[in-house]
């Protein structure tokens, strides 16, 4: 494959991009920092909300390379040299106190994004600490949630012990068909998005928008939520430590995110 095909990388954050600690590896850095240098544009896609994705936005210089975030899981895109938001979905108000309802009776936490803060209806839940560490944002506690969110948001999460969270999805996604999409993101963490929130669409309103065609896109990823992106792009990537369904639909299966498989990727196809 020669290298000139690829014109952007598209880059999950926690399990591709970032190693265990949620940091960018020196060599990994390098890598980047070399393939923006050659004109590929990046773009940081994750689950997670907007502020926890800025500080690798400002670490990889997206704004001077022109890099684009693409935050919710892909229901907020921002061109970040600009800051101009490209795209945007957002759960419709009338939904949330379901949603607030289903993890109260359940006894598990619910969870949105206020500013650069996570509002959580327990701020001491296990759970709740792992999304503020993996996000870097500080957890306010909300006692009366429904009524104490600034709207718009673009999501919420539920967060709980794995079986127990698993038969709350199952009901949820019962009672919400054709109203909003949930997945796990994690085994603990049931992602509450506006429908068809998915990265591969935002990925194509993006690219209508500049002149990048989606056979010279790279995707990788580690999860589910990453599927629709790995058999969209031209190219769709697979970490080691990749779902097993991940690997099976991607072109090339790199190195593990404690091994630096990002760089591994650059290095192969783009440098």
């Amino acid at each position: 494959m020669k290298s000139t095909k690829y014109k952007m990388l598209v880059l999950d954050l926690d399990g591709t991009l970032t190693n265990a600690k949620k940091e960018i590896t020196p060599r990994t850095k390098a890598a980047l920092m070399q393939a923006q240098e050659r004109g590929v544009r990046v773009v940081l896609a994750s689950g997670r909300p907007t502020y926890g994705i800025v500080p690798l936005a400002e670490e990889l210089e997206l704004a001077r390379y022109e890099g684009f975030i693409l935050a919710f899981n892909g229901a907020k895109i921002i061109e970040y040299s600009t800051q101009e938001v490209v795209f945007e979905q957002t759960l419709s108000p009338e939904i949330v106190p379901h949603l607030y309802e289903a993890a109260h009776q359940t006894g598990m936490t619910i969870l949105t994004y206020q500013g650069e803060g996570i509002a959580a209806t327990n701020k001491e839940d296990e759970y709740v600490a792992i999304e503020a560490f993996i996000n870097k944002m500080p957890v306010v506690q909300y006692d009366d949630f429904p009524h104490q969110i600034v709207y718009p948001i673009n999501k919420c999460l539920i967060v709980g012990e794995p079986q127990k969270l698993h038969t709350l999805e199952l009901s949820i996604a019962k009672e919400m068909n054709g109203r909003i999409s949930v997945y796990r993101s994690a085994d603990y963490f049931l992602e509450c998005v506006p429908l068809n929130v998915d990265k591969a669409a935002s990925l194509e309103r993006l690219i209508n928008r500049i002149d990048i065609e989606r056979e010279e896109i790279i995707a990788c990823g580690d999860g589910h939520n990453d599927l629709s992106m790995i058999a969209y792009a031209g190219l769709g990537v697979a970490m080691e430590n990749a779902t097993d369904q991940l690997k099976a639909h991607a072109g090339f299966i790199t190195l593990s995110n404690e091994e630096d498989g990002i760089a591994h990727v650059i290095e192969k196809f783009l440098i």
